[in-house]
C-alpha cells in the first residue's frame, strides 16, 4: 500500500507540475500577443540576447537554440522562420560546418526583446513565486 501511495504521490507532483507549466505559458502568451510574440517566440530571442554581446556579435547554431527551448528541430526551424519574415533575426550559413545555421537577432529583435523582458520576467514571477519552496 505505501508503494501505491508513494506512487500516486509522484503521478500528483508530476501533474501540478504540468498544471503550473500550462498556465504560466498561457499567461505568457496572453502577454507577449500585444507585441506579436508568443512565449516560444520570446524563448528564442531571450536565448539569442543572453548569448549576444553589446555590439551583437554573437550567433547561434540552431542546434545549439533547440538545446535551451523545448521544440522539435522542425518546429524550431519554422519559428525561427517566422522571426526571420518579422525582421527579428537572420539566419546565415554557419562557417565551420556547411551544413548548419546561423541565427543571430536583429537591431528590431533586440528591441523588441528589450521592451518585452519585463513583461516576461514578471509572469514568471507572478506565476511561479511560491511553487519551487
Amino acid at each position: 500500500m505505501a508503494a501505491k501511495t508513494a506512487e500516486q504521490g509522484l503521478v500528483d507532483q508530476w501533474r501540478d507540475i504540468l498544471a503550473v507549466h500550462a498556465r504560466t505559458l498561457c499567461e505568457l502568451d496572453r502577454e507577449l500577443h500585444p507585441h506579436g510574440l508568443g512565449a516560444s517566440d520570446f524563448e528564442v530571442l531571450d536565448v539569442l540576447a543572453e548569448g549576444s554581446s553589446d555590439d551583437g556579435g554573437c550567433t547561434f547554431r540552431v542546434q545549439e537554440i533547440s538545446s535551451h527551448v523545448h521544440l522539435s528541430q522542425s518546429a524550431l526551424s519554422r519559428l525561427i522562420g517566422r522571426l526571420e519574415k518579422d525582421g527579428l533575426v537572420e539566419r546565415g550559413m554557419c562557417s565551420e560546418d556547411r551544413r548548419g545555421v546561423r541565427v543571430s537577432l536583429t537591431d528590431k529583435g533586440r528591441e523588441l526583446h528589450t521592451e518585452v523582458r519585463p513583461l516576461q520576467r514578471a509572469v514568471l514571477k507572478r506565476m511561479l513565486a511560491g511553487t519551487t519552496d
